[in-house]
């Protein structure tokens, strides 16, 4: 208890030196927090990918579609236990804003969502969605960003399929997690399909992907080249891939950005320990004489040492815990204000743990050097030493 209480009063001797030291500790593991949700937000979409959940694309890109057709083929494989399409829409809500800016899909209603149980649907409004041709089911995080009921007209102008669409809110399905995005809106391919019939005839009868089901994840790989033999040398030739797979070829796209996220997170740890380091540097050569006095009264090595060791550790450990007690709030600013580019921005467990080892870490490290200097002061060149 005695040498807590020194410590802790060695670590207010210099109060702005110390204030801002720890000012600084409280930005950078603030700081090294977001960064890190960023990242982790960023492989979002691919943490809800299921083993059981195949997606089947056109071999030369996910822009070119394939036949509405192959459904059957593909459901005929063995091992394969469902199909379900899935179309981009691409349209436009109101107008260009990021945020009023959503995913929509075109889907089978019959199966899409048994095929994602993490989607809680409401069975009565599930059935609705089914039954109405127009009916649209929108996420928790989306209905509540917009204002969206059930029995809500939602008009989106389309991109890639010119017009005024206008889809009917059926249902809201919740998030089966916290992980769970749920910022999009599914309505009937059926429907697409019908109008691209009236429209634009030779567009009909095609998927954007196949959401595959199958019995048993372990053979997901055996699965997908089944699939892919199936449609070999014929005129769209497919690319079957797992959801988890084919989620991160959509981030790999950006993979060069997550990566500059990480190092800059690392280099924010980097900065701030050479700032502590410096502080404790400075801290140990201005009390040389006092190191050496106590060791004349009958202190040893290791106490003096540990004296700098455990203030460096004390001004970090409560700096980092100020970060990331900050943390928490910030990163819900931060998401009310990107919601549209992040639907899922959570502070997990795992970035708290992080940030307090890279505490616990920098306040180590700065302390070594210097205490093991202090440590290793000899009684007279100490009592000698002036400021």
């Amino acid at each position: 208890m005695y040498f807590l209480r020194l410590v802790f009063k060695n670590l207010f001797r210099h109060k702005l030196r110390s204030l801002l030291t720890l000012a600084g500790l409280v930005v950078a593991i603030l700081a090294f927090g977001l960064l890190q949700t960023v990242v982790a937000a960023w492989y979002a979409g691919s943490d809800m990918a299921s083993a059981r959940r195949l997606v089947t694309r056109n071999a030369t890109s996910l822009v070119f579609p394939l036949p509405a057709y192959y459904r059957e083929r593909i459901r005929a494989i063995d091992g394969v236990t469902a199909v379900s399409t899935s179309n981009w829409f691409g349209g436009i809500y109101k107008d260009q804003s990021p945020g009023n800016f959503f995913a929509q899909f075109a889907v089978d209603a019959g199966n899409f969502f048994a095929l994602y149980p993490e989607f809680r649907t409401n069975p009565d409004e599930l059935l609705a969605f089914q039954r109405d041709r127009r009916g649209a089911m929108v996420g928790r995080v989306l209905a509540d960003q917009h204002g969206f009921k059930v029995g809500d007209v939602i008009p989106v102008k389309g991109t890639i399929y010119p017009g005024t669409w206008e889809f009917t809110v059926r249902g809201i399905y919740e998030p089966g997690e916290d992980t769970t995005v749920t910022r999009q809106l599914y309505f009937h391919w059926d429907y697409l399909n019908e109008e691209i019939k009236k429209r634009f005839p030779r567009r009909a009868e095609q998927v954007g992907v196949f959401v595959v089901q199958i019995a048993d994840g372990s053979r997901a790989a055996e699965i997908s080249q089944a699939i892919d033999a199936e449609f070999r040398n014929s005129l769209a030739e497919t690319l079957t891939e797992t959801e988890k797979a084919f989620q991160l070829g959509f981030i790999a796209q950006t993979e060069a950005i997550v990566m500059a996220i990480r190092i800059v997170s690392f280099v924010v740890i980097v900065i701030i320990f050479a700032v502590v380091a410096n502080t404790m540097a400075m801290t140990a050569r201005e009390r040389l004489g006092e190191y050496a006095t106590l060791k004349a009264l009958g202190f040893g090595p290791l106490f003096v040492g540990a004296l700098i060791l455990g203030e460096s550790v004390l001004i970090t450990l409560l700096g980092g815990g100020a970060g990331i007690l900050a943390t928490f709030p910030v990163a819900a600013a931060f998401k009310s204000a990107m919601g549209a580019f992040f639907p899922v921005f959570r502070v997990s467990h795992d970035t708290v743990v992080l940030q307090a080892a890279c505490a616990l870490a920098v306040g180590l490290a700065a302390g070594i050097a210097p205490g093991i200097r202090a440590a290793r002061v000899r009684i007279v060149e100490g009592l000698r030493h002036i400021g």
